[in-house]
């Protein structure tokens, strides 16, 4: 059952540490068994999924958006969603911000996604990359954005030292930004890291969001 998969998940992360039920290509009912169990807090990948499910679930669900975002959909969930995990470029914090201001939200809370993996395929900034884009500035005239921390995903392989040293990377380089842009506001707290299959390796390095689906939901229906 769901519920007896959620509560064992949400028994091995310590706290400080939430659980993103990532429900992308999962049915309203398997999210309302969740949601029945007590979890309200989601992650979905697909823009058009996600608005159709946001419209047909309880209010009081907090929904991320954890894949890849163009700037052309950003409109479409911009009015509801809590937190924005990929923004993988300014041009799309921009449009975010745009968005914000023109459907009246006072800020959208976005994390920036940071490329750590050896892998061409994930999308994301560069170390340096992200370096540069801060030290630039241009982020701090945008008044409808808050940006609220650090996203990755490891590369996917067996090799859980190398998957280690990718989020401890990551862990280092938020705290690197945090110091030197954020101080001690908490604007700047959240690192989203881990999966099903690698998040107790994140939450060693300091996680505070995990995105797992396949270990509560179980294996996706891609053809539904």
């Amino acid at each position: 059952m769901i519920e007896d998969r959620l509560n064992e998940v949400l028994a091995t992360l310590p706290e400080g540490v939430r659980l993103v039920a990532v429900s992308k290509y999962h049915p309203v009912e398997a999210i309302s068994e969740a949601y029945r169990a007590g979890q309200r807090l989601f992650g979905e990948s697909h823009v058009q999924e996600l608005v159709q499910k946001q419209a047909a679930l309880p209010n009081d669900i907090e929904w991320h958006f954890i894949g890849h975002l163009q700037t052309n959909k950003v409109k479409y969930i911009v009015p509801f969603v809590s937190l924005i995990h990929a923004v993988d470029s300014l041009k799309l914090l921009r449009e975010i911000d745009r968005q914000a201001e023109r459907c009246g939200r006072d800020s959208v809370r976005c994390l920036l996604q940071l490329h750590v993996a050896r892998e061409e395929t994930k999308f994301g900034f560069l170390p340096d990359e992200l370096r540069h884009l801060m030290q630039e500035g241009q982020w701090r005239e945008l008044h409808h954005v808050r940006i609220a921390g650090l996203m990755c995903m490891a590369t996917n392989t067996d090799d859980r030292r190398q998957v280690s040293g990718e989020f401890r990377l990551a862990r280092e380089l938020f705290s690197e930004l945090k110091a030197e842009y954020f101080g001690a506001s908490n604007d700047f707290s959240e690192l989203s890291m881990g999966m099903s299959g690698d998040y107790t390796l994140a939450i060693e390095q300091g996680s505070t969001l995990v995105r797992i689906g396949t270990a509560i939901f179980g294996e996706r229906d891609y053809s539904a």
